[in-house]
């Protein structure tokens, strides 16, 4: 149900974010923290402000309104504190070598009022539209999938002097800003996975090269790259051009084990780029055996050692990137990451941070396992499914204080103009 009251959270919720508690200054700071996540855990509609106070005995909007907008706490101390919580359980610890993926997300947002919006390309709608675009970092490390940091993208458009603003920087120098602070915490990653629109990027690769990272990333078919002919002699060619002059055989045939079993073709060829002095391996994965046969042709390259980088390591290892859009389904489809009621961008980062918490809430628990000796009987190995067995617990808990409180209810129903009787 999606009527809840703080009064009734179970005391897993209440010990998690105790771990918080010396980093607010103000006793209501501690209390509307709880209820914010709180909020975001629970079955409202929307998790937008008004819903969430609305949908909670004893949460008023006005209290949630000034936490998120005016209230003196900072996102990166409480950020901070959500990865040192991981790091200090041997169950959800950060594993050393993990695969860090830098993406953008980016969701529809009408007006022009809003900070950072503007006309973009949204991925998730996959054409250009009015909206917000935040950069992400997030890790991978075979066991759990955890975002990290974020970032928001301030559209030129939506800045007073527009590219020439101080406070305007493009999504490679804030995604680099985002891989230093993982860095200067002592997080460093196997492998960076980039999408074209960074790997596309020299000034951003020779950049994680200056970090000695190992990274693979995406690439145009319009990128032109340098090869080595047969004569000996040295040929700059688009990438689409040199993936239909490859021979059959150079494509190896490799299986997915996805949903859905998928088999790819793919093709390595060491080939030197402008800029980046020496070789790089440059991948061509298709959906078919052929070129002219195939609807899906995808193009990386990677700073690997080249024993490292077959076509199977490179194919199987990109597809960790998924997992960053497992999670923005899951923190916008259940957590309101695109739903809020604010403009500022500060306010807007509070509010991507405390979805970033409410989402570690529900990872830490099921990586520890106590949703599922307390409240299910089955094994729960999604996240949807351990947020469900949170609402099992929450709504359990709201029902037997309702039987103690039906009068604090009806009082709390009259406020909203409806009668409980």
């Amino acid at each position: 149900m999606k009527e809840t009251t703080p009064a009734a959270m179970p005391p897993c919720f209440d010990r998690w974010c105790k771990r918080f508690d010396d980093i607010w200054t103000h006793q209501a700071q501690k209390r509307e923290f709880k209820h914010y996540i709180g909020g975001l855990l629970g079955e409202s509609e929307r998790k937008n402000l008004s819903q969430m106070a609305d949908n909670a005995v004893g949460v008023t909007y006005h209290r949630l309104h000034h936490f998120l907008t005016e209230a003196p706490w900072s996102v990166k101390e409480v950020n901070e504190r959500r990865l040192k919580v991981m790091n200090q359980c041997s169950q959800t610890r950060i594993s050393r070598g993990f695969t860090l993926i830098v993406d953008d997300s980016g969701h529809r947002k009408s007006g022009n009022f809003t900070a950072g919006v503007g006309r973009q390309y949204i991925g998730e709608v996959g054409k250009t539209e009015n909206g917000i675009v935040v950069v992400t970092t997030h890790l991978y490390d075979g066991k759990k999938s955890l975002p990290l940091d974020l970032e928001l993208y301030q559209h030129a458009s939506s800045l007073a002097q527009g590219k020439k603003d101080i406070e305007f920087k493009k999504k490679p120098e804030l995604a680099l800003a985002l891989i230093d602070r993982s860095l200067e915490r002592g997080y460093r990653p196997g492998i960076v996975l980039i999408d074209a629109g960074y790997g596309n990027n020299t000034t951003f690769l020779l950049e994680l090269e200056k970090r000695r990272l190992k990274y693979l990333g995406g690439l145009a078919k319009n990128r032109k790259v340098i090869i080595e002919t047969e004569a000996n002699k040295r040929e700059e060619i688009r990438l689409d051009k040199l993936a239909d002059s490859l021979p059959v055989e150079a494509f190896t045939p490799i299986q997915l084990n996805l949903d859905k079993p998928k088999t790819v073709w793919a093709a390595t060829v060491e080939v030197e780029l402008s800029q980046l002095e020496g070789t790089r391996t440059i991948a061509i994965v298709m959906n078919a055996s052929s070129f002219n046969q195939a609807s899906d042709i995808d193009y990386f390259i990677n700073n690997v050692d080249a024993s490292i980088s077959t076509a199977e390591w490179i194919v199987t290892t990109y597809g960790q990137r998924n997992w960053v859009e497992v999670f923005y389904r899951e923190a916008k489809g259940w957590l309101g990451l695109s739903e809020y009621q604010v403009r500022d961008s500060r306010s807007l980062l509070r509010h991507f941070t405390l979805v970033f918490c409410a989402y570690t809430f529900i990872l830490w628990h099921t990586l520890t396992g106590g949703l599922r000796r307390r409240w299910a009987s089955k094994p729960l190995n999604t996240f949807t499914e351990a947020l469900e067995a949170f609402r099992t617990a929450m709504s359990f808990r709201f029902m037997e204080w309702l039987t103690l409180n039906r009068d604090v209810f009806a009082a709390y129903k009259n406020s909203l103009g409806f009668i409980w009787t």
